[in-house]
């Protein structure tokens, strides 16, 4: 009988078959080793005699966590610990490990609809892309990161991903390796063409003239790619600089970027493939966000609005006599 380590290992290979990220397999793991924990606890060491009445009270358990009326994991996080074990049963019966899945009809919960909590204004937007001091590498290197970001609306992780041959300046086109090994094609603007060409001509030869055998777009100063965190640092500091008062991430140039682009009247759909979305109705919350910000400007700048009169309840002048005729 394997051990639930042997188990463990066989399903994070099968992850890397599938092309899941490091930060995927990753967290599953974790979120299985408590799951283990759990059946330990349980008296349960094989895998076989997990039912699912058992794995309804580790939902229940992971729902409650920290008092009954209070869980102190999130929506998001109960969501990705119950959808780790139901990959992890998934593997063990597609490799046929068990005969029957125990966690076929067991749900994730309903994921709470927020809106975005940080869009920037195209004014704020401004700001933050002139922040980087243009004569130095690292700030032509640094501008063309968010150009790159507004301009396509990529994840961060996408965007380190990035080659030097996913890059179509001529024909202003970005190949996306997206989540799942699901690659899509977005378009660039001309201000990110621009510092494109002038990274990849001027800047980045010189980042990696000790390290010429990698391919990966943004390098750091050892030629070596950039990291998440560099970026998340790098994106404080300019907001910062340019004293835009939100709090801005690399995840916030992508809500800035659907949003403006469903405000000015884009096709829905064609936002959701240039997102990646998998499904329309996360696309469609950006339309929300605009709407808020139209009545916004609505409320800001039309006439009737701006006058005193409007303000008032006005009342229709009282009929006196109604002639029905």
């Amino acid at each position: 009988m394997k051990t639930m380590n042997d188990l463990l290992f066989g399903f994070t290979e099968h992850l890397k078959v599938r092309n899941y990220s490091l930060k995927s397999i990753t967290a599953y793991c974790q979120h299985l080793q408590g799951f283990f924990a759990y059946l330990k606890e349980a008296g349960v060491t094989d895998i076989k005699r997990v039912t699912r009445d058992m794995l309804k009270a580790y939902q229940l358990r992971i729902t409650e966590h920290g008092g009954p009326r209070c869980s102190s994991y999130t929506i998001a996080t109960i969501s990705v610990k119950v959808r780790a074990v139901k990959r992890f049963f998934e593997y063990l019966e597609q490799s046929n490990q068990i005969l029957l899945n125990p966690a076929e009809h067991i749900k994730e919960p309903k994921k709470e609809t927020r809106l975005p909590r940080a869009v920037l204004t195209e004014e704020e937007a401004r700001k933050l892309l002139d922040a980087p001091n243009l004569s130095t590498l690292f700030g032509i290197r640094d501008r063309t990161i968010m150009e790159v970001l507004y301009s396509t609306g990529v994840r961060l992780a996408e965007l380190l991903g990035l080659t030097i041959y996913d890059c179509d300046l001529q024909g202003g086109l970005l190949r996306v390796k997206g989540k799942f090994s699901k690659d899509r094609v977005v378009p660039l603007g001309r201000y990110a063409i621009r510092f494109l060409k002038e990274y990849i001509t001027r800047v980045r030869p010189r980042l990696t003239r000790n390290n010429k055998a990698v391919r990966t777009l943004f390098v750091n100063y050892l030629g070596e790619p950039l990291s998440a965190m560099a970026v998340q640092i790098m994106i404080r500091k300019y907001t910062k600089e340019a004293g835009v008062k939100k709090h801005v991430t690399p995840h916030v140039f992508r809500h800035t970027f659907a949003t403006q682009l469903v405000r000015n009247g884009a096709d829905i759909t064609a936002v959701q493939k240039m997102l990646g979305h998998k499904d329309l109705r996360v696309t469609h919350l950006y339309t929300k966000v605009a709407g808020v910000e139209v009545k916004k400007t609505h409320s800001k700048h039309h006439p009737r609005e701006k006058d005193k009169a409007a303000k008032e309840e006005l009342k229709p002048p009282a009929v006196k006599h109604f002639r029905r005729d």
